[in-house]
C-alpha cells in the first residue's frame, strides 16, 4: 500500500511558472507557500505584481518588501501597495518594473514581506516563462 501511495504522490505534476499572453501579460507561479502573479497590461503601459496567501490576511504595516536571494541578490519596497477586502492578496503596480523582473529572472528565490509576515517562492524553471513574459508586451502592441 505505501508503494502504491508513493507512486501516485510522485506522479502528482509539479507546479511551475506559466506564462499567458491573453489581453494581458500574465507570469504565474502557485506553490504551498501562496501565489505569485506578475502582469504587463500594454493597453494602460502598467505593471502589477499580487502576492496571496494560501491562509491568514497580510498584516497592517507601512512598507511592502521584495528580496531575491541568489546570484543577483536585490531588495525593494514600497508604501505603494494595496491589500484587497479579504485581505490574502496584496497588489503592487508601477509603470516600471526592472527590479522585480531582474530579481525573478536572475535569482534563485523570491521574498515577499509585510511586517511580520514572509512568504518565499522558487524561481526555479522560471527562464522560459519570463523570457515569454518580457517578450509579451511587443507582441500584444502589434
Amino acid at each position: 500500500m505505501r508503494i502504491a501511495l508513493a507512486f501516485l504522490l510522485l506522479a502528482t505534476p509539479a507546479t511551475a511558472w506559466e506564462f499567458s499572453a491573453l489581453r494581458v501579460c500574465t507570469l504565474t507561479d502557485t506553490s504551498d507557500a501562496g501565489e505569485i502573479i506578475v502582469t504587463y497590461d500594454a493597453a494602460i503601459t502598467e505593471y502589477t505584481v499580487t502576492v496571496t496567501l494560501p491562509n491568514g490576511t497580510w498584516p497592517s504595516d507601512p512598507t511592502f518588501g521584495m528580496a531575491f536571494a541568489g546570484e543577483r541578490p536585490i531588495s525593494i519596497q514600497t508604501d505603494r501597495y494595496t491589500l484587497s477586502n479579504d485581505g490574502r492578496s496584496l497588489t503592487v503596480k508601477d509603470r516600471g518594473f526592472g527590479n522585480v523582473l531582474n530579481g525573478l529572472e536572475f535569482n534563485t528565490r523570491a521574498y515577499a514581506i509585510l511586517g511580520d509576515t514572509t512568504i518565499g517562492f522558487s524561481l526555479s524553471g522560471i527562464g522560459p516563462a519570463i523570457s515569454d513574459f518580457r517578450a509579451c508586451p511587443a507582441v500584444n502592441l502589434a
